[in-house]
């Protein structure tokens, strides 16, 4: 595997970067296009990351029309505000409606906009322009967009159904994607956009992972997706591999082994793929010379001690505090690869061995759970097979829609059932019948649903209809369920992080939702720190130091109810 270097991505005009959150697909992204700036190319950059902060790394305000930056003569960045777009994108399709429909109605719509799905396309409808723009094409050598669209959000404009009445008569809940038709008048904008998004002479997709588990298999399902709509022109890098040159360090030596066996396993659809790596940097990159340098150097960060945080609880404090307030629904929520599958198992472990009666369910695919060590403990288990509970509830929906719509309109509506809302909705409704356990033990959840989904079924159970945008049912055990969900002396969401820009963005996000789906969250987990470790490895010490402002930021946001665990901690 070689080092990635510039000259592997500059044949095509246009470069999409996409990973799982936390990769570090931007930073490469911003390395890139400055690298191709300094070769005297014309570049411009576009980023719709929530986290971004360009503004920072830049040392200038930074808009969506686009600024030069002083430092990269050549170089123009456009800094897209994706939940700002959302919102406005929001509002041209409800606004309509205003004073025409119940306010209920109106309400529901809003949940219904709210998702990241809405996000997404209020995100692509802002590239298009920047795809499509021969004005563009011309001024530019290269065009560069950190995250790209998902395949989900490009089959669906490329539905003929989600140009039909079908959208425009379901005003009152559409697809999580939101209302297409608001856009009806862009459809040959989007339908260029993706033509130039599959032209392999044009665009060229790189998959940003890192050599882990969880984003290695984020990078093949996003490139197995993008492959079935023709983008075959595709590069996998590998972002923060640890090179074996300090063997000493007990921790260095465990990382390197950990990510050499997640390189060994990566999933069959990424072997194909031309693959390159980038060394793991022990610097942050927060400003122009530290990304100038990113694919190109092999600077060390600073190599002065660290030290560790204080006034931090453990992860036994933090399970106590669950037991004496008498939690009896326990979940464990953030984004994939933080950890929340073996925290979960571990409070379900302490809480048993404190002589409490728990059940422990998770979605974890992998289920590398030890049945006898549970069974010991007198821990009662199950396991929620994500595909199984998806594909029964896609039959349900199926089956209704059936009876009431065409063909073509069923298209549309299965495009809808591959949506991240959708797999929420099929999984809650299993968690519902298994939390109905809470009233005889303590139920610790593994993999949660998002607030905006905890809002999608309560919407629609307080108008007494269906799941609108899916015509699924509510049951029983969800209805009982939501208000046990807002009962803060009965439950509690604990939310799992790491010390880094991206998942603790991400994480915020998180606890926003969850206050407008009236969940209580009280406690906060930053797992996997360096700065608790004693590694005497100079990236790892830098690394570790660069984490205090994250820990910072948590303490903060969680009002100082945080709990941090070392690396390495299984």
């Amino acid at each position: 595997m070689e080092k990635f270097k510039i000259n592997y991505v500059e044949q095509t005009k246009y470069l999409f970067f996409t990973g799982k959150g936390g990769v570090g697909k931007t930073s490469i992204a911003c390395a890139t296009a400055i690298g191709l700036a300094d070769q005297g190319k014309r570049i411009l950059l576009i980023s719709t990351d929530p986290a971004s902060n360009l503004q920072d790394v830049f040392g200038q305000e930074l808009d969506g029309h686009g600024k030069e930056i002083k430092e990269v003569p050549g170089l123009t960045v456009v800094n897209l505000d994706s939940e700002e777009a959302a919102a406005e994108y929001r509002e041209s399709v409800i606004a309509p409606f205003r004073g025409k429909l119940p306010e209920s109605v109106i309400n529901n719509m809003e949940e219904q906009l709210s998702g990241s799905c809405t996000v997404e396309i209020a995100a692509f409808n802002e590239f298009s322009d920047f795809i499509t723009a021969e004005d563009k094409a011309k001024e530019y050598d290269h065009i560069i967009f950190d995250t790209a669209p998902t395949g989900h959000t490009l089959r669906m404009l490329q539905l003929p159904s989600a140009w039909s009445t079908f959208i425009s008569e379901s005003t009152h809940g559409a697809s999580c994607l939101g209302q297409l038709s608001g856009l009806e008048q862009r459809k040959e904008v989007y339908k260029q956009a993706v033509s130039t998004l599959s032209d392999s002479k044009l665009t060229r997709l790189v998959l940003v992972s890192r050599p882990d588990v969880s984003p290695l298999k984020e990078a093949a399902r996003s490139s197995h997706e993008l492959r079935l709509l023709g983008i075959n022109n595709q590069i996998l890098v590998i972002n923060a591999l640890l090179e074996k040159d300090e063997p000493t360090d007990k921790v260095a030596h465990e990382m390197y082994e950990r990510q050499q066996n997640a390189l060994r396993d990566i999933p069959q659809t990424l072997k194909g793929i031309q693959t390159y790596y980038v060394p793991l940097r022990s610097y942050n990159m927060s400003d122009i010379a530290n990304i100038r340098e990113m694919l190109v150097g092999d600077k060390v960060g600073s190599d002065e001690e660290y030290s560790a945080p204080k006034d931090f609880s453990t992860l036994e404090q933090l399970v106590d505090d669950l037991s004496k307030t008498g939690k009896r629904v326990i979940f464990t929520m953030g984004k994939g690869g933080v950890g929340k599958t073996t925290i979960a198992t571990e409070i379900a472990k302490q809480l048993a061995a404190s002589g409490k009666k728990v059940h422990l369910t998770t979605t974890d695919p992998a289920n590398h759970l030890d049945y006898s060590t549970m069974q010991d403990l007198g821990i009662t288990m199950s396991k929620i097979d994500e595909a199984e509970v998806l594909e029964n509830y896609k039959n349900e929906v199926r089956s209704k829609a059936k009876t009431a719509m065409t063909e073509e309109d069923l298209a549309y509506i299965e495009e809808d059932l591959r949506s991240p809302c959708t797999q929420e909705i099929a999984v809650f409704r299993a968690f519902a019948d298994i939390v109905d356990k809470a009233d005889e033990e303590i139920v610790v959840i593994d993999t949660a649903p998002t607030g905006h989904t905890l809002l999608l079924l309560d919407a629609t159970q307080s108008y007494h209809r269906e799941v609108e945008r899916t015509h699924g049912d509510i049951p029983e055990s969800v209805k009982k369920l939501l208000p046990r969900l807002r009962n803060k002396n009965e439950t509690e969401v604990v939310i799992v992080t790491l010390a880094e820009a991206t998942p603790v963005f991400e994480a915020e996000r998180l606890q926003k939702d969850l206050m407008r789906a009236g969940i209580n969250n009280k406690w906060w987990i930053i797992n996997q720190s360096l700065s608790l470790t004693d590694t005497n490895h100079p990236f790892l010490k830098a690394k570790a130091k660069g984490e205090r402002k994250w820990i910072d930021k948590v303490r903060k946001l969680s009002l100082n109810n945080l709990a941090i665990i070392p690396w390495g901690n299984k």
